[in-house]
């Protein structure tokens, strides 16, 4: 069978509307159209034609010029003014065979005439050709539906291409760099730590050995007695252990902050594995400690860790480590903003401060909360927070992409889920659920 035919491709809710004040005529049509396959509709005037369309849109409408009541150029017009039925094509009927009326009609918005008396073959071919031109315009509208669909679809798939490309390569390259820097400094460390005890020894030793000197030596000469006092030996006899003390306490600060830099860039195994979130916490922010520090009008920021007790989770650490990162960075951000906004007084009594809570849920769920005493954010800005290139901040301060990327990692890497609440001018809290146990790993 062929599609181009309306006995084989016939809905219920297409038909044809016969508009026309000769009951002969109005039969006559009708039959013509059923033998060909068509559902007829008929209407005797112009205003119940107009009422039947209200109720159901026909594929095409014959519709004669001379009627009582409306006649068909007025119900022409007025279906042309409806943005419903505008598009519905419209065929006259008349006697009129002068070309001034049929230039009204067309002008009006109809698309072809039939001439009466009809010749039934001729009303047909008509009919044919519009209802194919209504296929044709139906068929291309789909497909350019289902091509914006596609294009909608292509749209999204490249922007999440993108998301993952970036956090692929911000991932790697901040990976390699951290790593680097970590590895670079392990050998100076090393060697002031390994160093640090055996110099303590040596400079005990030459104390010793000057303490037994100056026993021994009971008159030294003028030139050396003044020497001595000039180098003031007690005071640097008293103070050089407390400066070893100092430089072996430097040297583990080291070790911690190297550490943290390790834990932070560790590269993620093609498979989750079991990870202690609190170090992953405690790592990044002794990375950002310089960010919490006084500066300018903003006092330093006080973290606040109500930690609970939590077991391994399977992740990928640091992608993990990299959502921590972003949430942190937007936390400071949003209270570096907030202080900008007030004087220095009342900066003193509203202090700065980032709450991180950890929790075990129902089992199977850890939770983290990072709440900040922030500026918060409108309904509209915390409803596109997550959104790839949405970004509060000023043009070269920032992709857009942080929390994109963070939102990406926590959903459809860990299977979990990443929430935020805020009002304006009470801060923000991001809250973290990632299950204990890694799926799809």
């Amino acid at each position: 069978m062929t599609t181009d035919h309306p006995m084989t491709n016939n809905q219920s809710r297409e038909f044809v509307l016969v508009v026309d004040d000769n009951p002969t005529n109005l039969s006559l049509l009708r039959q013509v159209l059923k033998e060909a396959g068509f559902q007829v509709r008929l209407a005797e005037d112009g205003k119940s034609a107009i009422e039947q369309v209200e109720r159901a849109l026909p594929i095409l409408i014959l519709l004669d010029v001379q009627m009582p009541v409306m006649d068909g150029f007025e119900t022409c017009t007025r279906l042309k003014d409806n943005p419903k039925t505008r598009d519905i094509p419209v065929i006259f009927m008349t006697a009129l065979s002068d070309i001034s009326n049929k230039l009204k009609g067309l002008s009006l918005g109809a698309v072809d005439y039939i001439t009466k008396p009809f010749e039934q073959q001729e009303v047909l071919a008509r009919v044919m050709v519009h209802w194919r031109m209504h296929k044709l315009t139906q068929k291309l509208q789909h497909l350019t539906e289902t091509l914006e669909e596609q294009v909608a679809e292509r749209t999204a798939s490249l922007q999440q291409a993108q998301i993952r490309l970036v956090q692929q390569e911000k991932l790697s390259t901040l990976g390699e760099l951290v790593a680097g820097v970590a590895h670079e400094m392990n050998n100076p460390i090393s060697c002031l730590v390994n160093n640090i005890p055996e110099a303590k020894e040596h400079i005990s030793t030459l104390l010793q050995a000057l303490a037994l000197y100056q026993s021994e030596v009971k008159q030294p000469s003028a030139l050396l007695q003044q020497s001595l006092e000039d180098l003031d030996l007690e005071f640097v006899a008293e103070d050089l252990p407390n400066l070893l003390g100092s430089m072996h306490l430097s040297t583990d600060r080291i070790k911690e902050i190297s550490l943290a830099l390790r834990t932070f860039s560790r590269i993620d195994n093609t498979s989750k594995i079991p990870f202690d979130l609190h170090q992953g916490l405690d790592s990044t922010l002794l990375i950002l400690q310089h960010r919490l520090k006084a500066l300018g009008k903003r006092p330093a920021i006080q973290v606040i860790k109500q930690y609970g007790v939590l077991p391994l989770v399977e992740c990928y650490p640091g992608q993990i480590n990299q959502v921590f990162m972003n949430l942190f960075a937007n936390a400071i951000d949003a209270l570096e903003e907030a202080n900008q906004q007030l004087g220095i007084e009342e900066n003193r009594e509203n202090p700065n401060c980032i709450t991180i809570t950890t929790s075990l849920k129902d089992q199977q769920m850890v939770e983290i909360h990072i709440a900040d005493s922030g500026i918060g954010m409108s309904e509209d800005i915390r409803s596109r927070i997550f959104d790839h290139s949405f970004t509060t901040k000023g043009i070269g301060k920032g992709t857009g992409l942080g929390l994109a990327i963070a939102h990406q990692i926590v959903v459809e890497k860990h299977q979990g889920h990443i929430d935020v609440y805020s009002q304006l001018g009470r801060g923000t809290t991001f809250v973290l659920t990632l299950p204990i146990h890694g799926q799809f790993g």
